[in-house]
C-alpha cells in the first residue's frame, strides 16, 4: 500500500514513512493511493470478530504486510487491552432510533484514545526497529493533549510536546495534560485559541529542513494512522446492529470540528461498509455545517461553547475530502487551498456541490439546544452526555427518519465537562481517576501565539 499526498508533489510513500511524515511534504495531507473495498462476504465474515481481531484485519489492508502480523497483533492487543470495557467501544441503545457509541473507555476518558494508544505504541515499535529518534509535535482543543501523552509518557526514544490554548479547554482537560511529570513531555498553554495553535502546528511541519532537524513527528489527526484507527468503530458498531437485526438503515451522527472522526466514517464508507447516512453535527462554530448545506467554506467569527473539543473554525482534515470530491486531482487540491490561503475562502456549486450533500448531511446545534438535549435524554432515559455527544444526538433527531436507526458517537465521559452539566443542575459523581486529578501539581509553559514564540520552545526542548 502505496500512500500519496493530496497535493501531489511527493513521490509515494509507505506505511511507516507515511505515519512518520505525518504532514506532506508538499504540504499536503497522505491517503492512501486506493482505498480497499470489501465484499459482502468479507463484511459478513467480520460480524463475528471481537474489536481487537476486527482492528487487526482493518489496519493489515492499509499497513500491506510492512508490519509482520505478529507484530501487528502485538501492538493492537497492547493497545486495546488497556481499556475498561472488554467491548472497547460498546453500544448502548438509548431507544428504537438511537443508539450511542461509547467511544470514553480508554485511559484519558476521550474517543482519542482509540488512535492515539495505537499510535503511541505504533511510534515506540518504529523509534526501537528504525533507532530512531521521534519527536512528536501536537495541538489539541481538549483531548488529543492527554491521549497523546498517556499514549507516550515515559516511552524511549520519543519526546512530545503539546500545544492548546491557554484557558479555552475544560478543567478536567487541562489537568490531564499539564499533571504529568514526565521528562518526555512539554505541555505549552498558547495565547490564542485552537485554530492558532493548528496554524503554528502546519505551518513548523511545513517548514521542511525544521521538521528534519529536530525529527518532528505529527500525532494530530493529520497523521493518517490516526484516521485510520478510527474507521475501526464504525465498521464494530455496524455490525452490533447487524447482529441485531438492525442493519437495514444505520446512520451515524458524528459530534466534530476538525473533521476527522467523520472523515473515518467516509472512509469506512467508501470501503463497502454500508452506512445509510453520515450526519456531521457541529456547534456554533459551524464552518462545515456552512460548507455542506451553501457550498462556502468560509471560517466565521469564533465563538466559545459548551463543546469546547468542537471550537474549531478551520478543519485540518477537510482536504482529504477535498481530494476525493475532485476525483483525485492534485491539482485542483492545490489550487483550492492555495485560494483559501489568499483569500480564507472555498466555494463549491453545482454536481460538486450535490455530491457534498450526499455525501453528508449537517447541522449547527446552538449552546442553549445542547444543553436542552443533555437535559431530556438525562431525564428521559437516565443516560447523561456530555455536551458534544449531545451536539451528536441533537443532529440525530434532526435527520432520522421513521424507518432509519442512528448510531451517534460519544465522544467523551461527561465528567470531563462538568462545569456545563452543573448549569442543569445535574450532579454526577467523576471516575476516581478524574477527581484525583485535582490535587496533583501542574506543569505547563505559557507562550505567545506565534511561530518563533514555540519554536524556541521546541529548539530547548528537543
Amino acid at each position: 500500500m502505496d500512500y500519496i499526498s493530496t497535493r501531489g508533489k511527493i513521490a509515494p510513500v509507505g506505511f511507516i514513512d507515511a505515519v512518520l511524515m505525518g504532514l506532506a511534504d508538499d504540504g499536503g495531507l497522505l491517503v492512501p493511493k486506493h482505498i480497499p473495498p470489501l465484499s459482502e462476504a468479507t463484511l459478513q465474515a467480520w460480524q463475528q470478530l471481537s474489536y481487537p481481531e476486527l482492528a487487526l484485519e482493518l489496519f493489515s489492508l492499509y499497513v500491506d504486510g510492512e508490519i509482520p502480523r505478529e507484530d501487528l497483533k502485538q501492538l493492537v492487543d497492547d493497545s486495546y487491552g488497556t481499556f475498561r470495557d472488554d467491548e472497547v467501544t460498546p453500544v448502548r441503545r438509548v431507544d428504537n432510533s438511537l443508539h450511542i457509541l461509547e467511544l470514553f473507555h480508554g485511559p484519558t476518558f476521550a474517543f482519542k484514545d482509540i488512535a492515539l494508544q495505537f499510535l503511541g505504541n505504533l511510534y515506540a515499535y518504529i523509534s526501537k526497529k528504525r533507532d530512531s529518534t521521534i519527536h512528536i509535535l501536537g495541538a489539541t482543543s481538549g483531548d488529543t493533549g492527554a491521549s497523546a501523552i498517556e499514549g507516550v509518557r515515559g516511552k524511549e526514544g520519543i519526546r512530545i510536546c503539546i500545544l492548546h490554548p491557554h484557558g479555552k479547554v475544560s478543567r478536567v482537560q487541562e489537568l490531564q495534560m499539564t499533571t504529568v511529570d514526565d521528562a518526555n513531555v512539554l505541555n505549552l498553554a498558547v495565547d490564542g485559541n485552537f485554530d492558532d495553535c493548528q496554524r503554528i502546528i502546519k505551518e513548523l511541519f511545513a517548514d521542511v529542513a525544521f521538521k528534519q532537524r529536530y525529527h518532528l513527528r505529527a500525532i494530530n489527526s493529520i497523521n493518517i494512522a490516526r484516521i485510520l484507527a478510527q474507521t475501526v468503530y464504525y465498521f464494530y458498531a455496524y455490525f452490533q446492529l447487524a447482529k441485531q437485526g438492525q442493519a437495514e438503515k444505520v446512520n451515524f451522527s458524528v459530534p466534530t470540528g476538525n473533521f476527522g472522526d467523520i472523515f473515518a466514517g467516509y472512509l469506512a464508507k467508501r470501503m463497502g461498509l454500508p452506512i445509510h447516512k453520515l450526519i456531521l453535527a457541529t456547534n456554533e462554530n459551524n464552518i462545515l455545517e456552512r460548507f455542506v448545506t451553501e457550498g462556502v467554506y468560509q471560517p466565521g467569527e469564533f465563538r466559545g461553547t459548551h463543546s469546547p473539543s468542537m471550537d474549531i473554525q478551520v478543519a485540518s482534515n477537510f482536504e482529504r475530502y477535498l481530494y476525493y470530491l475532485n476525483g483525485g486531482n492534485a491539482d485542483v487540491v492545490s489550487a483550492l487551498m492555495d485560494g483559501f490561503k489568499r483569500d480564507g475562502r472555498i466555494a463549491v456549486d453545482g454536481d460538486r456541490l450535490k455530491q457534498v450533500q450526499a455525501d453528508f448531511s449537517a447541522y449547527g446545534v446552538r449552546n442553549d439546544e445542547c444543553l436542552h438535549e443533555i437535559k431530556v435524554c438525562y431525564d428521559a432515559y437516565g443516560y447523561l452526555l456530555d455536551p458534544h455527544t449531545a451536539c451528536g444526538v441533537a443532529a440525530a433527531h434532526r435527520f432520522t427518519a421513521d424507518d432509519e436507526v442512528t448510531v451517534a458517537l460519544s465522544t467523551a465521559h461527561p465528567a470531563k465537562f462538568d462545569e456545563a452539566i452543573r448549569l442543569l443542575e445535574i450532579k454526577q459523581t467523576a471516575p476516581s481517576q478524574i477527581r484525583a486529578l485535582s490535587d496533583k501539581p501542574q506543569f505547563q509553559t505559557r507562550v505567545a501565539g506565534t511561530n518563533d514564540a514555540v519554536a524556541e520552545q521546541l529548539v530547548r526542548f528537543f
